[in-house]
């Protein structure tokens, strides 16, 4: 049986997609001490490392779409952990620069081999993480993604 909802619009149903996921996502990482959020910071920051980037807080705050104040509130936390290491940039004062420790790189490695293995079973019926019909749903969410908000005009009075 299907858990679609009748005339469910676009939005409900990616709402509700992506809640599932992140609870799906959120009890695969318990067992290694993560949450959804955390695991987008030391997920994100072992890419944007595997890529020679050292990214600022506010580069990571970007790149996830989390809010600045959030990533700063979650790397004091994998700080504390001892997975994230915290340093002034140089160039920028104001600016926290954000890099994984030893121990935050295997766990990443880790969380991130759990959280595939996840998305491959939650992508199954578009082919997994490597089928055509998950890279046709991928080019179409990196569409809606790449679309700006448009601005809020006037409310509407009934």
């Amino acid at each position: 049986m299907s858990n679609a909802i009748e005339g469910a619009t676009p939005g409900f149903l990616v709402w509700r997609l992506s809640m599932k996921w992140r609870v799906a996502i959120d009890r695969a990482l318990a067992p290694l001490g993560l949450t959804h959020a955390q695991y987008s910071l030391v997920a994100s920051l072992q890419g944007m490392e595997h890529a020679g980037m050292r990214p600022s807080q506010r580069v990571l705050a970007d790149h996830t779409g989390l809010e600045a104040l959030y990533v700063s509130k979650l790397a004091r936390a994998l700080e504390t952990a001892g997975l994230v290491e915290r340093t002034t940039d140089p160039a920028d004062s104001r600016a926290v620069l954000l890099s994984l420790t030893g121990e935050g790189r295997a766990a990443a490695g880790r969380a991130v081999e759990v959280v595939r293995e996840l998305i491959d079973g939650l992508l199954a019926p578009l082919g997994g993480i490597g089928g055509a019909g998950t890279e046709a749903f991928t080019e179409a969410l990196t569409a809606l993604l790449d679309v700006p908000v448009p601005p809020v005009t006037a409310s509407r009075e009934e």
